[in-house]
């Protein structure tokens, strides 16, 4: 049976740019089409997620423009990140799919619900906020100071950013890369520096846009985050399914950013259940 470990990547052409996908699960139906998080890159899912959600729907994972293998340079800009999205759903030949977006593959997955709301039929948003969240200005300080405890620890960033660092926290985050490890062949090419500098500027100038009309989403939203999220405050989470008009919200304890992935044997079934009511 294929899995996220194996399953192989294809490209189709959209505009003149090659975008690199993967698949997975039974086809029909409506499928989840995955967003991705800041410097992510395929390879970059959590397998325990990909497959939990493959295992009742089609899940299709993919680099929006100028990340990983597909073409073309990273927009700096949330909304047109969010019209590529769109781009490549209807280029695939879908009138409505699924989004699960996290961090910053939630703030473009409120985009593509805005810009083409007949797209999306159920949403869930994890470790991401609004636009126009108050802090977001400490963005490239959290993430440049998380990057020099990764160099002199010899760790991924993403150990001080996504999980907290307590003995708990610490044990996620080692689970969570040895899962991110199990894939060994036809590997994504990594982030670019001109795809993290665009990336960064995209999430701080997001921050201080003007807020969305949120009450325009109508779909159902499934909103989840850690309780204590150090790079989008999980104030922000709550105050985005508060703005919602049909969302539920789920807070991890003692988690952060990766909450979802430090709780995935909670966070898979509570998103099976909620895209199949």
């Amino acid at each position: 049976m294929t899995t996220w470990r194996t399953t192989p990547t294809k490209t189709i052409d959209v505009g003149g740019v090659s975008y690199a996908y993967r698949e997975l699960g039974e086809t029909g139906g409506v499928p989840v089409v995955f967003l991705h998080h800041f410097t992510a890159v395929l390879d970059d899912w959590d397998p325990r997620v990909a497959d939990g959600i493959a295992s009742r729907h089609h899940v299709i994972a993919f680099d929006n423009r100028g990340i990983g293998a597909t073409g073309s340079k990273v927009p700096s800009d949330l909304e047109q990140m969010g019209a590529d999205a769109i781009a490549f759903i209807r280029a695939l030949g879908y009138d409505q799919v699924d989004l699960f977006g996290f961090s910053l593959g939630g703030a473009v997955a409120q985009m593509v619900a805005l810009q083409a709301p007949d797209l999306v039929r159920r949403m869930v948003l994890a470790g991401t906020g609004p636009r126009g969240g108050g802090g977001i200005w400490k963005m490239p300080f959290i993430v440049g100071g998380a990057y020099t405890k990764a160099f002199l620890a010899r760790k991924d960033p993403r150990h001080f950013l996504f999980f907290p660092r307590n003995a708990q926290g610490k044990k996620a985050a080692n689970e969570y890369f040895a899962r991110l490890a199990e894939r060994t062949e036809n590997l994504d090419r990594p982030i670019t520096a001109q795809a993290r500098n665009a990336q960064l500027r995209a999430i701080t100038s997001g921050g201080m846009h003007a807020p969305d009309d949120l009450s325009r989403i109508k779909i159902p939203v499934f909103v989840a985050n850690g309780d204590n999220d150090l790079m989008v405050s999980s104030d922000h989470s709550a105050d985005m399914a508060a703005r919602l008009p049909n969302a539920r919200l789920r807070i991890y304890p003692n988690s952060g950013h990766g909450g979802v992935f430090q709780y995935h044997h909670e966070f898979v079934p509570e998103v099976l259940d909620f895209l199949n009511e």
